[in-house]
C-alpha cells in the first residue's frame, strides 16, 4: 500500500467516524472557565453519542487514526528509500 492509498481511506474512515459520532449527538455540554493564573482555566466538552453510531464512529476513528499513521510512515520511507536510475530511453 502506498502513501496516498493510506491518506484517502483515513480521511474516509476520520470522516465516517466523526460524522456518527458528531451526527447522533444528543444532551452535550461544552463548558470554558477562563482563570488567574491560567492553571486554573478549564475546558469540558461532553459528547453523548448513544447506541451503535457510538460503536461505529468510535471504531471508525480509530481506523482512521492508525491508516494516517501509516500513510505518514509511508511517506517517510518512501523519501528516504534510496533512487532507483531511470530505465529505458538511455542515450549511449
Amino acid at each position: 500500500m502506498n502513501s496516498e492509498r493510506a491518506l484517502i481511506a483515513s480521511i474516509v474512515f476520520l470522516g465516517l467516524g466523526l460524522g456518527m459520532i458528531l451526527g447522533h449527538l444528543h444532551d452535550s455540554t461544552i463548558g470554558f472557565n477562563g482563570a488567574i493564573p491560567a492553571a486554573g482555566a478549564s475546558l469540558q466538552v461532553v459528547l453523548y453519542t448513544n447506541g451503535w453510531p457510538a460503536m461505529i464512529g468510535v471504531a471508525a476513528t480509530a481506523i482512521g487514526t492508525l491508516l494516517l499513521l501509516a500513510a505518514l510512515v509511508f511517506a517517510v520511507l518512501r523519501i528516504l528509500a534510496p533512487k532507483e536510475p531511470a530505465r529505458g530511453n538511455a542515450h549511449a
